[in-house]
């Protein structure tokens, strides 16, 4: 029922307005304190062309350091849309060398195991958070698999989307049986639908879904909160979130935002979460939302989760 009042209500709910609302700005794009750090730092944020600049658009803000004193993180929004002006999008660039990625299962999905977790950030890791945010759809519709700790749930299926954490940590993204294999190595897999930008470009044939590689129809075409992640081609992490993105509007966003093989992760407002961590006093941090607008606390996954999770701390 859910799914058939989305179906009606997102497609026909179209963006509307040239410019994005103020709140619905990260707080960080006021002031002239998020300028870009002299530090090594990710490929130019994109910029709506034919339209002014907003204060902070495009710029990355540097968030916590690794030890080398590089940031370990930033975090930036920009437009994404040249038909709907009002639709901003978060990005978050994640350096690999600076991070161990994790995989932790929800109280209610995968299912299929007690999953070691608790389902939610290990207090142990708490003091070293870079970044938490949400994982794919239920798995009854992601026509893949999940894998962690030995154990699996679903089916790992070839050329289905991949997220794949080694026992180093490293994190990256890509097909099933062509980019990513099972390995001894392997120690955590996430499946969801299809590849939605492949050789650093939009896959072909996301409008039509021909075959329902992602998904049904309708939901591709809901104007409504969509994230994404993928990696560059150094390896680092990428993820893109926003409100009113249709699927073929994030893979844009996603390819236009650097990565070079991404996957769509949730949909909808209750589902999509990013927050950064920095420093607030020794041995405590505090969470920032990448965009004002996600739904859920920024501290969200501190606590049980009915969904799986991601999150990176530290090396």
């Amino acid at each position: 029922m859910v799914d058939r009042v989305e179906n009606w209500h997102c497609p026909t709910n179209r963006p509307t307005g040239a410019a994005p609302a103020s709140f619905a700005l990260p707080h960080t794009a006021s002031g002239g304190a998020a300028s870009r750090s002299p530090l090594a730092s990710p490929a130019p944020a994109p910029l709506l062309a034919g339209h002014s600049r907003i204060l902070g658009e495009g710029t990355w803000v540097p968030g916590r350091l690794d030890r080398g004193g590089s940031p370990a993180i930033y975090t930036s929004f920009f437009r994404p849309d040249p038909q709907y002006p009002s639709v901003v999008a978060g990005v978050a660039w994640i350096r690999a060398r600076s991070t161990t990625a994790h995989l932790v299962g929800g109280t209610r999905e995968p299912g299929g195991h007690p999953w070691p977790g608790g389902a939610h950030v290990a207090p142990s890791d708490i003091p070293k958070l870079v970044a938490t945010f949400n994982s794919g759809w239920k798995m009854s519709d992601t026509r893949g698999g999940f894998y962690l700790a030995g154990a699996s749930a679903g089916q790992l299926r070839a050329g289905q989307a991949s997220l794949v954490i080694d026992d180093s940590g490293a994190a990256t993204v890509g097909q099933w049986a062509r980019d990513v294999n099972m390995n001894p190595h392997v120690v955590a897999v996430r499946q969801n639908l299809a590849l939605i930008v492949d050789h650093g470009r939009p896959v072909a044939g996301l409008a039509a879904n021909s075959g329902r590689r992602w998904g049904s129809y309708e939901n591709q075409h809901q104007y409504t909160w969509r994230s994404g992640v993928g990696v560059d081609a150094a390896g680092n992490l990428i993820y893109v979130a926003g409100a009113n993105l249709t699927l073929p509007t994030l893979a844009r966003a996603l390819a236009d935002a650097g990565v070079l093989r991404a996957m769509e992760l949730d949909i909808h407002s209750a589902l999509v979460s990013f927050a950064s961590w920095t420093p607030s006093a020794p041995g405590h941090v505090v969470p920032t939302k990448l965009l004002p607008g996600m739904e859920r606390p920024a501290g969200r996954y501190l606590y049980a989760d009915q969904r799986d999770l991601f999150y990176l701390t530290l090396r």
